[in-house]
């Protein structure tokens, strides 16, 4: 009935918009995005030259002057600048500020970059490198100042960076070994590629044999020359490849390094065992402990520290937890995790009024460790308080804020990625209560997703009502009732998915409200007997949704009917999180903190915090996310 009642809302919506199309000015808007889309540029001119009230009649013109900037003619300043000041302040100014600083920089022109440049709100990544090549090219006598002090932002910069820092490199403005620490961190990193072009700016000789060594690593240091140490060049080589052989062939890598290790000096050496160790410690192999101690106090990356607590932690032992997070940076050893582990560590040994300032520092923050940090102080997370009541002005604030406006067209129109956009750029600057009041507004327009992500901005430790909605309970309830599901599980991961979005879809291809897989979608249909399933049902809610919590019952009664076994189950396959069990068994905090994929990491602790949250407020009472997560049994062949 549900779904009924949808399709006919729907064929109604559509055919107020298709009657009312032409006199609303839809339809100019819809073509000039089709013109766009193939390049039309006689009827983009066109369609710019009829200018209305639409409250999307901007982007007409935006889009012609975008066409105009991709065509090699020369650029149209004149029209550009007379865009900018006439909508001084919008998404849109800032879009194509940015598309013009693009273009700019492939034409060379570097002082009119550097004037645009300066009222540019949120340069990408790759602007931010013209910007560096500005100012290289102008000569500014700071900028070597500045590359030495955010060197290590820029390991992972892109290509456009490129041609600053080399140029840096060749007039010895950066220190050598900052540029091998560069080269070591690219290795091992996700685009090792990148390490060949830095590793040019020190030695071109070792940048030519630099793939080959990436590519067979074995069969390179099996066949290394007697004298391959006499170079760093050449020791840079064998690290290297030790370091990618690391990756696939630990036992491989070591019998290697055992064989080379007195060629190269300690700090190679400790290298190599950090990488070894980071790459065992992903696989949750019980060397990565060793391995880390004889890594010794050699730098480490992020990720590296980070997996010498986890590895501490999953073993138990607590005092080398203690000792490697009292070693981090302080701005990581700042943050909530590493926090709420050393004050765990503390409690261990006897050293409670520590561990107390600590828990309180975070307790009280509505995330995974600050709940949980919160409970050691005696804390259950209570029903949450709602947003406050708003004035009709408030109210009217937001919904005639020309931004938001144009963001609840866009949606309408079904451009839902210029929408979320301007949405989000009309938030910029603005206090809690106008955020609230467009919260408001995008709850009452069903952009749910909106409401919520708006909320959460506006008060990160309240409006609860908004950031933790439960849309669709009419369509969703029965299903979760049928399954023997838990309401609050079911919406936390919901929430975590997709943000009630129902034409969600993912760059993998999940869709829907629970993003079922196409293939996990027909495996579940053929267990529950579901017959006439096609793919393009997932986008159906009410297949979505039924799909979605068998699946969640199925991954749950195969994986010891643990809700943080079955979150990483549905996000990373139920496979891994059968893998990532230990031994013996595991604290759920543990074993959530020790996933080895950060955004299953990362989901199943918001997934956790989700579910304890609905739990507060659909029961009304308190809760406790430590009791949810309970303990993990160890693996069944290790019990």
């Amino acid at each position: 009935m549900y779904t009924v009642f949808r399709v006919m809302l729907l064929m109604l919506c559509i055919a107020s918009s298709n009657s009312s199309l032409a006199q609303s000015g839809d339809a100019r808007i819809l073509a000039a995005r089709d013109a766009l889309r193939s390049g039309d540029r006689v009827t983009l001119e066109r369609l710019a030259s009829q200018s209305d009230p639409h409250p999307l009649d901007p982007y007409v013109r935006y889009w012609l002057l975008f066409n105009k900037l991709a065509r090699p003619d020369p650029a149209p300043a004149e029209a550009l600048t007379d865009f900018m000041v006439q909508e001084a302040g919008s998404a849109l100014a800032e879009r194509l500020r940015a598309d013009w600083l693009r273009r700019l920089a492939k034409d060379g022109d570097w002082n009119t970059f550097l004037a645009l440049h300066a009222d540019l709100q949120s340069p990408d990544a790759e602007l931010r490198c013209q910007a560096l090549n500005a100012r290289l090219m102008t000569g500014d006598p700071s900028l070597a100042a500045d590359i030495r002090q955010r060197w290590d932002e820029l390991i992972d910069a892109p290509a456009a960076c490129d041609t600053t820092l080399s140029g840096m490199v060749a007039r010895g403005q950066v220190d050598e070994e900052a540029v091998w620490w560069r080269f070591r961190q690219q290795v091992g990193g996700r685009n090792p590629e990148r390490a060949q072009t830095t590793l040019s700016w020190l030695d071109a000789a070792a940048a030519s044999q630099l793939d080959q060594a990436l590519r067979s690593p074995a069969q390179y240091l099996d066949r290394l020359p007697a004298n391959f140490a006499i170079t760093r060049g050449g020791r840079e080589l064998a690290i290297a490849a030790l370091v990618r052989l690391a990756r696939d062939d630990r036992p491989g890598a070591l019998a290697r390094l055992t064989r080379l290790q007195d060629r190269l000096d300690g700090p190679g050496r400790g290298h190599v065992f950090a990488a070894l160790a980071h790459r065992a410690a992903l696989a949750l192999e019980p060397e990565a402990a060793a391995w880390f101690r004889a890594a010794g106090d050699v730098p480490m990356n992020t990720d590296q520290r980070a997996w010498r607590i986890r590895t501490a932690l999953r073993s138990g032992n607590w005092s080398a937890v203690l000792a490697y997070t009292s070693q981090l940076p302080a701005a990581e050893a700042e943050q909530p995790d590493w926090v709420y582990w050393r004050a765990r560590a503390l409690n261990t040994q006897g050293r409670a009024d520590e561990a107390a300032s600590l828990f309180q520092r975070i307790a009280g923050e509505p995330h995974f460790y600050g709940i949980l940090a919160a409970e050691e102080l005696g804390q259950t997370f209570a029903p949450p308080p709602h947003a406050p009541t708003l004035t009709p002005a408030q109210l009217r604030q937001a919904e005639t804020d020309p931004g938001l406006r144009r963001a609840l067209t866009l949606f309408r129109l079904d451009m839902r990625t210029e929408g979320v956009r301007e949405w989000n750029w009309s938030l910029r600057g603005q206090d809690e209560l106008f955020r609230l009041a467009a919260a408001r507004l995008a709850l009452k327009h069903d952009i749910y997703d909106r409401a919520i992500n708006t909320a959460e901005l506006a008060a990160p430790r309240g409006a609860f009502d908004l950031r933790f909605l439960t849309p669709y309970r009419e369509l969703i309830e029965p299903h979760v009732h049928s399954q023997g599901l838990d309401l609050s599980w079911v919406y936390g991961l919901m929430r975590q998915e997709s943000r009630f979005v129902i034409p969600a879809r993912s760059s993998a291809g999940a869709q829907g409200l629970m993003q079922v897989m196409p293939a996990t979608g027909k495996w579940v249909a053929g267990k529950i007997g579901m017959r006439d399933y096609q793919p393009g049902r997932l986008s159906e809610p009410t297949t979505n949704v039924r799909l979605g919590t068998s699946y969640m019952r199925l991954i749950l009664e195969d994986l010891d009917n643990h809700p943080v076994l079955a979150s990483a189950g549905y996000n990373a396959g139920p496979g891994r999180a059968k893998r990532w069990r230990d031994s013996q068994p595991l604290e759920g905090a543990i074993y959530a903190e020790t996933i080895p994929f950060d955004e299953t990491r990362d989901y199943v602790k918001k997934v956790m915090v989700n579910t304890v949250v609905y739990a507060a407020m659909l029961d009304g009472k308190p809760q406790s996310l430590k009791s949810r997560l309970g303990t993990i049994a160890a693996r069944p062949e290790a019990r």
